[in-house]
C-alpha cells in the first residue's frame, strides 16, 4: 500500500532539517576541505568523541524509516496553497495613519512638551473644532508635503499658526493657514491687492509655506531651527546661532535665547503630533478623515457673484468661503484669481448649473467716489444702507474716511435684497499698535496699569518679563493708535535751527 503523504512529507522535511543543522555545525573552515555527501543509505550512527582541537564532532542525519509512526489525523493535501501577504505600500484609508506614517522631524522632549499635552488635553473641544476644519484642506497640505519628501507633521502646523482658520490675521498684520506677514507674503509671489489676497489662499499660500520650509531646512539641516526660523524669523534665529556660537556654547534649537513665543512654538507642535501620533490616552476621539482629496481646482474662471458661484455649486456660501477664503470683495475678477476652489463632489453640477444660467452673472460693479460725496449719500444712491456699503468694502464702522474705490450694486433695487456675507468673507482690517512707556507710580499694580491702558496683565508681563512691581519702575505698553498724539508733556523750548548740508539729489 502506498505511504501516505503527509507522513512522506514529515520524513523529508526532518532529513532536511538534520542536514541543515549537520552543514552548520560542521561548517569547513579556511583550510578544511568540504566532506562528500555520503553515496549510499542514510543510518544513524553513534556519537564520535571529541577531537583533540576541541572541535565538536558533525551531527549525523535522522533515518525517517527508524521514526515512530504518526498518531495524529492524516489528510493528503491537494490544490495550490494561497498564502495571504499585507501590501505596505498600499496607501491607508485613514488620512491621521498617513500623516503618522510620514513622522521624520526628532522628537522633543521636555517638561513645556508635557505642558503644551496637557492644555490640548485639557479642550478637547477646541481641538474637535480644529480638527473639523482641517478636514477641508489636510490632503492638499499631505500631497504637498509627501511631493517634496518633507516630513508630514508639518501638515500640523497650521493648527498652531492659525488653528485651521484661513481668515485668521495677527497683530503683526499676519494673515492664512500659513500666517504670512505682507512682506514675506510678497517674497513668495503671494498677490495681495483689494480684490484678492493669496496669503489666504489654499493652494497658493501652502505651496509658498512649503517653499519657505524648504528653504529654512537647507540653510540649517535642521528642522528645529527650521521652524524656530519661520515663527522669528531667519536673520534672528541666524544672528542667536553666531552668538552662541562666539561664546563656545551649542547651537542647536534647545540652547539658544529666543522669545517666549518661539521657546513655546515647536512644543507646542510636538505635542500635536503626540496626540494624533496616539489620542486614546489623552480621550480624544480623532474621526478618520478619508485619504482622498477634498477639493479640486477649476481654472476656467470668470467674473461672477461669490453668492452665485456657491449657488451654482449648490452649496452653502460659507462652505464656498472656506475653500475661497482669499477674495475680499462680493465679486470674483478672472483677473485678480486664478482659480476658485470646489469640493471634489460638487465640480460636476458647477458645471453643468453654469452651462444652463442665462442671466448675468454680475451684480456689482466698481465706484469711483466724486468729490463732495460722502458714505452716506453713495449708500442711499445705490440702495444701500451705509452699514451694508461698509460691510461689502471692508470699512471700518466707525470709519468716516472716503477711499477712492468702492464696489455698489449694478441695479439700484438690488441694496433691498441684499444678503449679508459671512464676516470672514470680509477682509482683515489692520489694527495698529504703538509703543508708549508707564513710570510706575505709588500703590499702582499690574491690574490697575492695565485698566488704564485698556490692555491686559499678560500683555504688560510679556512686554516687560515682569513679576512685582517698584515705584519708579518703567513699563512699556503697547496700545492703539489712533493716529492722533494724546501727549499732554509741556512743550519743549524752541531751539536754534540747525544748518544742514543739502544732500544730493
Amino acid at each position: 500500500m502506498e505511504e501516505p503523504l503527509l507522513i512522506r512529507a514529515f520524513g523529508a522535511l526532518t532529513v532536511a532539517s538534520a542536514l541543515l543543522l549537520s552543514a552548520c555545525a560542521s561548517a569547513p573552515g579556511p583550510r578544511d576541505a568540504p566532506t562528500p555527501a555520503p553515496s549510499g543509505p542514510i543510518l544513524e550512527t553513534p556519537a564520535a568523541p571529541a577531537p583533540a582541537s576541541g572541535r565538536a564532532p558533525a551531527a549525523q542525519p535522522i533515518d525517517a524509516a527508524k521514526l515512530p509512526p504518526f498518531e495524529g489525523e492524516k489528510r493528503e493535501l491537494g490544490g495550490s496553497v494561497r498564502i495571504v501577504t499585507i501590501d505596505r505600500t498600499v496607501p491607508p484609508e485613514d488620512l491621521w495613519e498617513r500623516i503618522r506614517r510620514g513622522f521624520a522631524i526628532p522628537d522633543l522632549d521636555s517638561p513645556l512638551v508635557r505642558d503644551k499635552m496637557a492644555f490640548y488635553a485639557a479642550r478637547p473641544e477646541y481641538l474637535q473644532r480644529v480638527f473639523d476644519r482641517s478636514r477641508l484642506y489636510l490632503y492638499h497640505i499631505v500631497e504637498e508635503l509627501e511631493k517634496r519628501g518633507m516630513p508630514t507633521e508639518l501638515a500640523l502646523l497650521p493648527i498652531v499658526e492659525s488653528a485651521f482658520n484661513p481668515m485668521a490675521y495677527s497683530r503683526a498684520h499676519a494673515s492664512g493657514l500659513w500666517q504670512f506677514i505682507p512682506g514675506t507674503g510678497k517674497r513668495y509671489d503671494l498677490q495681495q491687492n483689494w480684490w484678492y489676497d493669496a496669503r489666504r489662499d489654499i493652494v497658493e499660500s501652502t505651496a509658498a509655506a512649503l517653499e519657505y520650509l524648504s528653504k529654512l531646512y537647507d540653510m540649517h539641516g535642521d528642522w528645529q531651527l527650521a521652524l524656530a526660523s519661520y515663527n522669528w524669523g531667519e536673520g534672528a534665529v541666524a544672528r542667536a546661532i553666531e552668538k552662541n556660537r562666539r561664546a563656545g556654547k551649542p547651537t542647536d534649537y534647545a540652547h539658544l535665547t529666543m522669545p517666549v513665543e518661539t521657546r513655546q512654538y515647536i512644543p507646542k507642535l510636538q505635542a500635536l503630533k503626540n496626540i494624533i501620533r496616539d489620542p486614546k490616552p489623552f480621550a480624544i476621539d480623532l474621526s478618520p478623515i478619508p485619504n482622498e482629496p477634498y477639493f479640486v481646482t477649476y481654472e476656467q474662471v470668470q467674473d461672477m457673484d461669490v453668492q452665485l458661484a456657491a449657488k451654482l455649486a449648490e452649496m452653502p456660501v460659507e462652505e464656498f468661503i472656506a475653500l475661497n477664503p482669499a477674495f475680499s470683495r462680493p465679486i470674483i475678477r478672472a483677473a485678480d484669481t486664478p482659480r476658485i476652489i470646489l469640493p471634489a463632489d460638487k465640480i460636476d453640477v458647477f458645471h453643468a448649473n453654469l452651462e444652463k444660467h442665462q442671466k448675468s452673472l454680475v451684480s456689482w460693479k466698481t465706484y469711483q467716489p466724486k468729490k463732495g460725496e460722502s458714505l452716506e449719500t453713495i449708500a442711499k444712491r445705490h440702495g444701500m444702507t451705509l452699514a451694508q456699503l461698509k460691510q461689502v468694502n471692508g470699512i471700518p464702522s466707525r470709519s468716516r474716511g472716503l477711499p477712492t474705490l468702492l464696489v455698489v450694486p449694478v441695479d439700484r433695487t438690488a441694496g433691498a435684497s441684499f444678503e449679508r456675507l459671512p464676516i470672514m468673507y470680509a477682509p482683515p482690517i489692520p489694527v495698529v499698535y504703538r509703543r508708549i512707556f508707564h513710570t510706575v507710580k505709588p500703590g499702582e499694580t499690574l491690574a490697575s496699569i492695565a485698566r488704564r491702558y485698556s490692555v491686559t496683565v499678560e500683555d504688560l508681563k510679556r512686554l516687560n518679563h515682569v513679576g512685582r512691581l517698584s515705584v519708579g519702575q518703567r513699563l512699556a505698553v503697547e496700545v492703539r493708535s489712533t493716529g492722533k498724539s494724546r501727549s499732554k508733556a509741556k512743550p519743549r523750548p524752541k531751539a536754534k535751527p540747525k544748518q544742514y548740508k543739502k544732500a544730493d539729489s
